[in-house]
């Protein structure tokens, strides 16, 4: 049998306090923090942002929750091309949307975007969304820096 295993490249993240911090953050907005927004949205949500900043820790990671909580395989692989899919719903749609715009951080015009949300979600759902993006935002720039690189190992 074949496992994955992640090797840090670069340094150890536990030299400096900031990953007990970025730990914090993910127990109350990661994938297995209680939130309101819907669990296989907030999923989708941070599987976009990892392929967006080509994370391959957080690809990996995420798009195996995915699986495991239920999302069509078909809507894991295709995230990378959302936009140019009848896969998702409408809601999913406007929060990939959402989350692309803060991913990029760039956006002309970022109320659109929160307005577009408004006709789906409540403000603590919205609050939610940002945080899930933002979050991994976070964790895929730590694990980028930190050059937690995946390897296959043979497992006997």
């Amino acid at each position: 049998m074949t496992e994955i295993e992640f090797i840090n490249t670069r340094f150890n993240p536990d030299i400096t306090p900031f990953h007990n911090h970025a730990k914090t953050m993910a127990a109350a907005f990661g994938y297995t923090a209680k939130l309101k927004v819907d669990q296989k949205l907030a999923q989708l949500l941070r599987l976009r942002v990892s392929q967006k900043n080509e994370c391959a820790y957080c690809i990996i990671l995420h798009s195996k929750f995915a699986r495991d909580i239920g999302i069509h395989e078909s809507k894991v692989d295709n995230i990378s091309s959302w936009y140019n899919s009848d896969l998702y719903t409408d809601k999913e749609k406007v929060a990939l949307s959402y989350c692309d715009a803060l991913t990029k951080g760039i956006t002309k015009n970022f109320q659109s975007y929160h307005d577009e949300l408004l006709e789906y979600c409540d403000e603590v759902q919205i609050a939610e969304i940002a945080s899930i993006v933002i979050n991994m935002n976070l964790w895929t720039r730590l694990k980028l820096a930190q050059g937690a690189t995946p390897r296959l190992e043979d497992v006997k």
